[in-house]
């Protein structure tokens, strides 16, 4: 694979100009593209531009890959599960490249960072058309051109870029709420992580392309944004200016129109008293803080690379709950990481009863090839990283319905976000907190933030009634 590499304005022009040619071709065309998205919402958002590539280039979006002129894959290497279903879904399309010769298909993100894996993907599915990586998506006109007119497999993939591409076309998939990546990249190399191999290391974007684009979005309409990056608390970290993810907050806490701001993902070895106290004082951040813990046990938290203690943890979890008494916290949990005994296994159940997450998102270890606790002794048996699972979920379903339960009776505010899709005579909406909360009124309160009173709870969704409107 090449080295990263500097992106240029002059490359950004040419790609302009190659999106361009390509809608003058298309013009009075009918065609379609579909994407199909894998993994976090890094990849959501990464597959928002390539959409609205595609749609400058005069392709429309289908829901039926059938019709579909080009049909992208925005792959995700973090759990072989991912994989797994990647491969099979490819797999399957060799009879819609035989009835449809002229379709496209191209598989970009994560998985394709991976030099075995492009590999595999040239040698069992060669009937793909393109393929490309997460440093590259910039490129894809250019790549999308030359697989028309080629008769081969176009593979680019780049180890990094230097610097941050601004400013490409973006079909957002929701006209309320809107993904604002401000940092990408990994420095931290956790041994059971592919990321850092698959996105590069951190490379933060300007502060103030930053909140030119959240601007944009609040005269569009949008009420809600969510930063994005691998590491938030890291923003900053690699700019000459004198900016940390507090004060960014603070700026665009300033931008009128929008009302909500939320955030994933933090580290907890870079939570600042700082943070703690931005999302104290600010009125539009939200009180949710996703604060992936992994493991309630030191052994493992040290083999896993994490730099900090359960002690410290929980000391994270003390600060902010004194500071901000009604936040909702939630986490992720790897059960079944190399060398975990019983012992690590009923530490992490017993962090789990301590801070009783409102929601806690588990998995069961796999190995990635590339990194560290692939290679580590002591593998844990399947049975047991199962067995495990199960009495994790059990014990956090319990203590989420529980604190869920303390809901009920109460008047909460909601940002109503859509139609209910299981009843069409309900809406959708959410808690300041980030629940799920369904409640009958009227289609053109969509946008509006309302007061609704929690008449049932259950886990993480919750039905109420509408008690007033409040702009």
């Amino acid at each position: 694979m090449p080295n990263s590499i500097l992106v240029t304005e002059n490359e950004l022009k040419k790609q302009e100009k190659i999106m361009k040619e390509i809608a003058e071709l298309n013009k009075n065309k009918n065609l379609f593209y579909h994407i199909e998205t894998y993994g976090c919402q890094m990849n959501v958002h990464d597959s928002e531009k390539l959409a609205g590539m595609l749609e400058k280039m005069g392709y429309k979006y289908t829901e039926n890959i059938e019709e579909a002129d080009v049909l992208l894959f925005n792959t995700c290497a973090v759990r072989e599960h991912a994989e797994i279903r990647v491969m099979g879904r490819v797999s399957q399309l060799k009879e819609l490249k035989t009835k449809n010769p002229n379709l496209i298909i191209g598989l970009s993100g994560c998985m394709m960072q991976q030099k075995t894996m492009v590999e595999a993907i040239r040698e069992k599915y060669p009937f793909v058309d393109i393929i490309f990586g997460t440093h590259n998506i910039y490129k894809f006109p250019q790549l999308l051109w030359e697989a028309i007119n080629s008769q081969t497999t176009i593979v680019d993939i780049l180890e990094d870029t230097k610097n941050v591409i601004e400013n490409l076309p973006i079909k957002r998939d929701n006209n309320l709420k809107a993904w604002v990546n401000i940092i990408y990249g990994c420095n931290n190399f956790c041994t059971y992580c592919i990321v850092p191999y698959t996105r590069g290391r951190e490379k933060s974007r300007k502060p103030q392309d930053i909140i030119d684009e959240v601007k944009e979005l609040a005269q569009k309409g949008y009420k809600e944004i969510t930063l994005l990056g691998q590491n938030v608390n890291s923003y900053g970290n690699d700019l000459d200016e004198d900016i940390t993810f507090a004060k960014l907050l603070y700026k665009l806490n300033d931008i009128e129109g929008i009302e909500r701001i939320r955030f994933m993902t933090s580290h907890p070895k870079d939570i600042s008293d700082e943070l703690i106290y931005a999302m104290r004082d600010l009125d539009k951040v939200c009180e949710h803080l996703h604060l992936p813990v992994q493991s309630g046990s030191n052994k493992i938290l040290q083999r896993m690379n994490r730099k900090y203690t359960r002690e410290h943890y929980l000391e994270i979890i003390d600060k902010a709950r004194a500071n901000i008494p009604d936040i909702a916290i939630t986490t992720d949990i790897i059960v079944g990481f190399p060398g975990e005994t019983e012992e690590d296994f009923n530490e992490t159940l017993d962090l789990a009863e301590k801070v009783r997450f409102d929601a806690a998102y588990t998995f069961i270890y796999s190995k990635r090839v590339g990194t560290i606790a692939a290679n580590m002794p002591d593998q844990v048996d399947e049975k047991i990283k199962h067995e495990r699972l199960e009495k994790l979920i059990e014990l956090q379903n319990k203590i989420s319905i529980e604190k869920s339960a303390k809901l009920k009776g109460k008047t909460v505010e909601v940002l109503v976000e859509s139609i209910s899709k299981r009843d069409k005579n309900k809406l959708t909406s959410r808690t300041r907190t980030n629940k799920v909360v369904h409640f009958v009124g009227d289609e053109d309160l969509i946008g509006k933030l309302a007061n609704v009173k929690i008449t049932d709870t259950k886990a993480w969704t919750m039905q109420g009634e509408l008690v007033e409107v409040i702009r």
